[in-house]
């Protein structure tokens, strides 16, 4: 069944931010049941690229979260992560140890900023310590594996969070409230491109083992998960179209580009196309009055949002009011402590990411059969 009130508490939270009548942090805590202080302490479990360049710094902006612990395999860099970040030496972990955070009180909640076929592990096992955890997207290689990690966290007792920062970002949250208002009318069409021009050939994402896939496990996630939020809505069918020059080094084992259509119970269609070898940022919705459009859309800085009568006559550009958070990122992380501290479910749990999973696997079956995929009501492939 879809989530009705995670999908309503999305949109109630974008409409009260744009809304403006409280100031936007109390729009948001309004709306997603927030507002205790309380500041939960995370441990970032991988130093890479994301975990160290983006995730760590921004708990300085975060209102209920703190960074308190490390898990890497590197002890070097770990240490001078540490004391960059006044985190102690005594909540260093690296991935053998790792189990006994369950011992130590200061860790509330684990980061899983690793390689997609490490998600699953780290997640079960932070969940048997007694820790509640944040998944990057995506959340596994598989639907199985999501299945696991949301049995161990249920077993458990503790919370699942997949790592959807656009949930929490104001261009999107605009663009959000703007559709369910009926600026642009009914809608009738959606459109999205996520891609770049990947450079280093032996890079991990470009190993299947690994990332689990290519561009589609990547980038094409944001556009199949815009799609999903932004028309309020789950796809029944999807068919794909892969196009790889398996010349190219970089994709021996994953595919460049995958084209898919998205078919929503409305009538609405969604066309998306992931790619390792062009650059792109797109979100388009078509109404039958209008078009709102992402620009870039889902970016880490500088989204802008357009709004026009679809004639390109009076297409004008939008400032959104603020988001969540001080930032998209500590809007997520603050919003998994708030609902850690008040007990409720974070609006992008394991079953958000285990959604897409089981959408991306319909995907990819249907790029290798040439042939419409139907889904049913869990995204299951019928």
């Amino acid at each position: 069944m879809i989530d009705k009130n995670r999908r309503s508490l999305v949109l109630a939270a974008g409409g009260a931010l744009a809304a403006g009548t409280m100031g936007s942090a109390g729009a948001w805590a309004q709306a997603a049941g927030g507002g205790a202080e309380r500041k939960l302490g995370y441990a970032v479990v991988g130093l890479g690229s994301y975990g160290l360049g983006m995730i760590i710094p921004q708990f300085k902006n975060c209102k209920n979260s703190r960074l308190v612990g490390l898990v890497s395999g590197d002890p070097a860099k770990a240490k001078r992560v540490a004391a960059e970040y006044g985190v102690p030496e005594k909540n260093i972990y690296n991935y053998q140890n790792y189990d006994s955070i369950r011992d130590n009180p200061d860790i509330d909640i684990v980061y899983v900023c690793l390689p997609v076929s490490m998600h699953a592990e780290y997640t079960i096992r932070a969940a048997k310590a007694g820790k509640h955890v944040m998944c990057e997207k995506p959340m596994a290689v598989s639907s199985a594996e999501c299945e696991a990690m949301i049995a161990a966290c249920r077993q458990a007792g503790k919370k699942l969070m997949i790592g959807y920062r656009c949930h929490f970002e104001p261009t999107n949250l605009e663009a959000i409230r703007r559709a369910r208002a009926g600026e642009i009318g009914k809608l009738r069409y959606f459109r999205s491109e996520h891609g770049f021009n990947f450079g280093n050939p032996d890079a991990w994402r470009l190993k299947k083992a690994m990332s689990g896939g290519g561009s589609l496990m990547d980038m094409g996630i944001y556009a199949l998960n815009a799609s999903r939020y932004m028309t309020g809505e789950e796809p029944v069918a999807v068919y794909a179209v892969e196009s790889t020059d398996k010349k190219d080094p970089r994709f021996r084992e994953v595919e460049d580009r995958i084209a898919f259509e998205l078919e929503f119970p409305s009538g609405v269609i969604g066309s998306c196309m992931s790619m390792y070898s062009a650059a792109q940022n797109h979100i388009l919705l078509m109404g039958d009055k209008g078009r709102i459009e992402l620009e870039p859309a889902t970016a880490y800085h500088g989204n802008k949002l357009w709004v026009g009568n679809g004639h390109g006559d009076d297409k004008n550009e939008v400032t959104p009011p603020p988001g969540p958070g001080a930032t998209q990122w500590a809007g997520q992380l603050d919003h998994l402590s708030q609902c850690v501290l008040q007990n409720r479910e974070p609006i992008v749990g394991g079953e958000e990411g285990l959604r897409d999973i089981r959408i991306i696997e319909a995907i990819y079956r249907s790029a290798r059969e040439k042939r419409r995929i139907a889904l049913g009501p869990d995204a299951r492939m019928v």
